[in-house]
């Protein structure tokens, strides 16, 4: 199934075909006015170097018109391989497409409300003909009905033509097109973007990151290290402005030869607020009942800290190197 882009948003059709697979870009009149384009034959040029292929309006009431505007377009300097041209579905559209294909044009025939209009537009041998499914659900008609029609003329007759699945709203459109088997859809850019959407896949995808991220990334690599190690000699006022600052629930407790005498936690303040009152804020670390930290290398891999974490239970572990204290990694980090 040919997969185009519905749109005239400049920005938004670079970023779609910047994606590789696109078949191509259909664009009205009505898109170009919201967009604010008024330099028609300007931005259809634009885009024809953008897109592999363009499907651009000829419009007129009659058939000389139409095809006469076909030509005005064509002699912008537009490749009649790579533009598909759009005719509303008429009588004098059908005539006008027949002898735009006699002459190796391509054709849309579109705005198909019913399955009549796609069968002239299949007897005058468009390359495309295209219902409106969106506009004509919203009249409360079973738009999902006609092109199934469509699709089954197209296989009874032996027809050329692609049934293409237009007035997309959202990525259900999809999955009926795709359930009906039409041979081209056009989508604009909002649903685009949802079809590769799924709760389940993005959990999927962050849980092998994480499991990539545990395997080959090293603890000195994102541990924290601003602000976590503090002198035994200092208060535990000074070890919360040390926490608040690395913004982690511990900091690791040394003597003034940087070796580990414990690790004070917001735990241990909660235990001692209880027990003892809040006039233990001025009391210095060394004369708390410390306990020694669990411990990790810097150079060992995040899966050794995970293992830790899980059989201890603990929210921090310190990071050492050579026995000398350089962070804290807290279980956050390893996500």
């Amino acid at each position: 199934m040919e997969l185009y882009l519905d749109s005239a948003n400049l920005k938004e059709i670079e970023e779609a075909f910047q994606l590789g697979f696109l078949t191509g870009l259909t664009t009205t009149p009505t898109f170009m006015r919201r967009d604010g384009i008024t330099d028609i034959d300007k931005a259809i040029l634009k885009l024809a170097e953008i897109v592999p292929v363009l499907q651009v309006e000829a419009l007129g009431q009659k058939a000389e018109e139409i095809t006469k505007e076909v030509d005005r377009l064509l002699a912008l300097g537009l490749d009649k391989k790579k533009t598909v041209f759009k005719i509303p579905i008429s009588l004098e559209g059908a005539k006008a497409c027949k002898q735009l294909v006699d002459k190796g044009i391509l054709v849309n025939l579109h705005l198909v409300y019913t399955i009549q209009q796609a069968y002239i537009g299949l007897a005058a041998g468009a390359t495309y003909v295209c219902p409106l499914v969106g506009r004509l659900q919203d009249q409360g008609h079973d738009a999902l009905g006609l092109v199934e029609q469509c699709v089954e003329a197209v296989e009874k007759y032996g027809y050329d033509s692609k049934i293409m699945f237009s007035s997309v709203r959202h990525a259900e459109h999809v999955r009926n097109a795709l359930d009906i088997g039409v041979h081209t859809i056009t989508v604009p850019w909002k649903v685009l973007q949802q079809l590769t959407q799924n709760h389940f896949t993005d959990l999927g995808t962050q849980q092998f990151f994480q499991d990539t991220k545990l395997m080959t990334v090293k603890v000195k690599d994102v541990l924290r290290r601003e602000a976590s190690i503090i002198n035994m000699n200092k208060t535990i006022t000074d070890a919360l402005v040390v926490m608040t600052k690395s913004k982690l629930g511990a900091a690791t407790i040394v003597d003034d030869n940087n070796s580990i005498k414990g690790v004070f936690t917001d735990g241990d303040l909660r235990r001692l607020l209880e027990s003892e009152g809040d006039h233990i804020m001025d009391k210095k670390l060394s004369e708390l009942d410390l306990h020694y930290p669990v411990t990790v290398e810097a150079d060992a891999l995040l899966y050794d800290a995970s293992t830790i974490f899980k059989e201890k239970k603990f929210d921090n572990i310190v990071v050492v190197d050579n026995n000398q204290p350089v962070g804290i990694l807290d279980i956050q980090d390893l996500i």
